[in-house]
This record gives C-alpha cells, structure tokens and sequence, in this order.
C-alpha cells in the first residue's frame, strides 16, 4: 500500500521506516487495522532491541520520529484493550532488555513514560491489569540516582511510579500485590533523598 514495500531483512533500519509508515497511517484503532497494529508493535519491540545491541541509527530513528507519541495517540483511543495489551507488552519488552544506557534515557526522556503510568488503562481487563502493573515493576528495576529525576520530579512533588503502584497495594491478585512490593523496595533503594522525604 502506499507504494512502500516491506524489507526483506526484519532487523534493519529500512525494517523501522517501514513500521513507522504502517504507525503513522493507521493512527486510528479500527476492527479491520488492529491486528496489524498489534504485529507492528510487535516487531518495534524487536527490531529495537535488536538495534540497541548492533546499529544505533535505528534507535536514532525511533527518537527523531517521536514514535512514543504514536503509543500515547493509540492508547488514548478508547476501546481498544486488544491493542494496549500488546503496547503494555512491547514497553515492557523495551525496558527488561535494552541495555544501552544511553537508550534508556532517550526513552524516559520528554515524559511519555509518566503519561503512560497515569493513562487510565481499563483495569477490569485482567490482562491489561497483569501488564500495566508488570511494566510498573520492570520501570521499577531501571531506577538509580541517574534515573530518579524521570520518575520523580521535585517541584511538583509528583512520583506516578510509585503513586500509581501503590493504588494496587490491597489487589485481590496475589501477583499484582507482590509486583508492588518488589517495586516499592526498588523505589527506596534509590539514594536520593527529596524523592524519599516525599515517598
């Protein structure tokens, strides 16, 4: 469609060009393109897990084209837990195997990450209940002192990481209790001090 041809080769940067066009085209949810939404999800998750590991110019790409805020637009649609599931996935998927510090940054940079966290995702969805609160506990593993200020931000006294988390302290589910647990022992290993005044 479009004239755009899919690469042959998965992990390559042409592969992501290709992904962001499939993105940028099927902005809005529907029936007929959410099964090609979630598969495109998908295969970001891995081509740049791939490109963390073996060609920046692909996470470069991801940035320069700000395709987090596509997750953000498709999440805001409503009625589309089958497509958030997958998004909750692919994030979850980025944060447990990116090892390139410098990535990590760019993708907790400019707060899409906190939108996410306070999105209010339908939780009476178990599955998108168990995901949510699985890429609250994998953030949970990526804070330091280095990291802190993307979660916490001091003048505003705001810590969604944390605040969202603890909402599901007293979960029916044994899995979700214990993912709050393991993420509130995270947060206060983190030396920093304002961030533990305020927890």
């Amino acid at each position: 469609f479009g004239g755009l041809w899919k690469p042959k080769n998965p992990h390559s940067l042409e592969h992501l060009k290709y992904l962001y066009s499939v993105l940028s085209k099927n902005q809005t949810v529907s029936e007929s393109n959410k099964a090609l939404l979630v598969e495109t999800l998908r295969s970001i998750a891995e081509i740049l897990i791939w490109g963390d590991q073996n060609d920046s110019s692909v996470f470069d790409f991801f940035l320069e084209r700000n395709m987090l805020s596509f997750f953000l637009k498709i999440m805001d649609q409503t009625g589309n837990n089958y497509v958030c599931v997958q998004l909750l996935q692919t994030l979850n998927i980025l944060f447990e195997n990116i090892r390139n510090e410098t990535s990590i940054y760019y993708l907790l940079s400019n707060n899409h990450v906190n939108s996410i966290i306070i999105h209010k995702f339908d939780f009476s969805d178990e599955e998108v209940m168990a995901y949510y609160i699985s890429f609250l506990k994998t953030l949970s593993f990526r804070l330091n002192k280095h990291t802190i200020h993307f979660f916490y931000n001091e003048h505003t006294h705001d810590f969604p990481l944390y605040t969202e988390a603890i909402k599901f302290f007293n979960h029916s589910e044994s899995m979700v209790r214990i993912a709050v647990r393991t993420l509130s022992l995270n947060v206060y290993r983190v030396d920093d001090a304002a961030m533990l005044k305020f927890v």
